[in-house]
């Protein structure tokens, strides 16, 4: 099957599309003192965002691209992407019907409420949202916007990358947490071959390791501290097709690595952000993504949609 992956002028054309509701989201420089590594490390606070995460990139330009007469939309994840997309129909004068798991963080559910969606539980996981979603949209005829297999969302997402090319001038490496793996791909076309994306992964939740392994996109296990935001049922097509044309591989972190990485977070940077958003940063600290003495890696911190602060 055929797949397209979006270029870097894909990415721009998004960028014109959503700039005037997005924030430009701050990068922090951390300390040399503070990591512990030789080369130089940035943040990218993608928390900040309007819903609390990236994802209102993508489901902003996925809103907007829409045709004239649509009058609603439905979604589904395992929270981020509710929220956004509530976020998202309400700026648009759009409904929005969402759908995630029945355990998500109370503060993702409210945060669907808070932007006037209305969110469907589901028992199980993000894939048990994703069918209830699937048969809901057919019986109503209602557009889905998809957490991070779609052209839009992708280009959305990697809007990021633009920012990350103005704010970080010459960046070596951006390290990026991957579930489904809209970020990464939309990151990856963003920056094109001017910087190298390095996709990281908890180890409880590989859908890209075991795409790779697989030769293709396959059912993968979902669990652990991350599996809210990072528990796609499988990679998307797009993300697996951006991975093989540039020969990536998945780094996967242990629930312990991620655990420290909250931590290190907030007692360095009064950052709090939630577990998934801590993936990329575990991979930098325990070694797993090795930076050169000098260069400069870019971490993606892409939510914090969980109000609890770490143990």
């Amino acid at each position: 099957m055929s797949v397209q992956v979006p270029t870097r002028a894909d990415i721009e054309a998004a960028a014109g599309r959503v700039s005037d509701g997005l924030r430009r989201t701050p990068v922090l420089v951390l300390d040399c003192e503070d990591t512990g590594l030789d080369a130089r490390v940035a943040l990218k606070l993608e928390l900040t965002q309007h819903s609390g995460s990236f994802k209102a990139r993508g489901a902003l330009n996925s809103v907007l691209s829409l045709p004239a007469g649509v009058v609603g939309v439905c979604a589904a994840s395992g929270g981020n992407h509710a929220g956004a997309v509530s976020w998202a129909a309400a700026r648009a004068g759009l409904t929005a019907d969402v759908f995630v798991p029945s355990n998500a963080t109370p503060a993702k559910i409210a945060r669907i409420a808070e932007y006037g969606g209305r969110a469907h539980l589901v028992e199980g996981f993000v894939k048990d949202a994703l069918d209830a979603c699937l048969s809901f949209a057919h019986e109503r005829d209602l557009p889905l916007i998809h957490p991070y297999d779609s052209f839009e969302t992708v280009c959305g997402a990697g809007t990021t990358g633009l920012e990350i090319a103005e704010q970080v001038p010459g960046a070596d490496l951006v390290v990026v947490g991957c579930g489904g793996g809209g970020l990464y791909a939309g990151l990856a076309a963003a920056l094109n071959d001017r910087t190298d994306v390095q996709p990281v992964e908890p180890e409880l939740c590989p859908a890209l390791a075991s795409a790779i392994e697989a030769g293709e996109p396959v059912p993968t296990t979902v669990g652990g501290v991350a599996a809210d935001s990072l528990g796609a049922p499988r990679v998307g097509e797009i993300a697996f097709a951006t991975a093989q044309r540039r020969g990536a591989t998945s780094v996967l972190v242990s629930e312990e690595a991620i655990a420290g990485a909250r931590q290190f977070l907030w007692a360095k940077a009064r950052v709090l952000a939630e577990p998934g958003a801590c993936v990329a940063l575990a991979a930098l600290l325990n070694g797993g993504v090795a930076v050169p003495r000098g260069e400069t890696a870019v971490v993606i911190v892409s939510g914090g949609n969980n109000d609890t602060l770490p143990d």
